[in-house]
């Protein structure tokens, strides 16, 4: 077996355990392979065990690898920064959008969405523990988006994304989580549908499913450990 199938195979096992320790079945929990600087043979490796659901932050890396990949049944999810002149590439090859932040940026995708497309499943980036150097709507004014893009044709709000503080402290990591779902539930009162939480990366995963995560996005733990240079 090699290493990224092991490690599939381990991810996979520990979301399994942590969702029965929360009473939660397991197949409520999506994992996205965050494949980002990995190359498309890894992605390949990937599929081969069993791993269908990718999740790419760089346009033209997403694009070359869709390219060279393009005889497996794959779904792209793009969970980077978003740039407005990038929003009519990203609308023509993913299936979800995960960091939309401003309405604007919705607003291209829902008109450069190609009408024999499926809508494309948008989450709402929330700043959820208010950090400057992060990108995500403020909580406060989360709500108010939400309400917005939802009626955006050509897309489908599904949920909040959020990527918080970093912490070694599950505790920490569970508020943070815990911050992120009652703003779901709260949106959901105002009238919406929200039903995906992507929240949980490789070091925090387990505390985002006993929160409720229904998306994990796990790279590390899968490919390994990346190589900026």
């Amino acid at each position: 077996m090699t290493t990224i199938a092991s490690n599939l195979q381990a991810v996979r096992a520990s979301i399994t355990a942590t969702a029965r320790a929360c009473n939660r079945a397991d197949d409520d929990i999506t994992l996205l392979a965050v494949s980002k600087n990995f190359p498309s043979d890894a992605i390949r490796t990937a599929y081969h065990g069993g791993q269908a659901n990718f999740a790419e932050n760089y346009l033209q890396e997403a694009l070359d690898k869709m390219a060279a990949l393009h005889d497996l049944p794959l779904h792209w999810h793009f969970i980077g920064p978003i740039q407005s002149n990038k929003t009519r590439a990203i609308a023509e090859n993913f299936s979800w959008v995960h960091s939309v932040d401003r309405y604007k940026v919705a607003e291209r995708l829902s008109q450069q969405r190609p009408a024999d497309l499926p809508p494309l499943q948008i989450c709402l980036q929330v700043n959820i523990s208010g950090e400057v150097s992060k990108s995500g709507v403020a909580a406060a004014e989360a709500a108010e988006l939400a309400i917005r893009i939802a009626a955006l044709p050509n897309l489908k709000l599904r949920g909040l994304m959020t990527v918080p503080a970093p912490s070694d402290d599950v505790m920490q990591q569970r508020a943070a989580f815990a911050d992120l779902r009652a703003l779901k539930d709260s949106i959901n009162s105002a009238g919406l549908h929200l039903d995906t939480l992507s929240m949980g990366m490789s070091h925090d995963y387990p505390a985002a499913i006993a929160e409720g995560a229904t998306m994990v996005r796990i790279g590390t733990a899968i490919f390994g450990m990346r190589n900026y240079a």
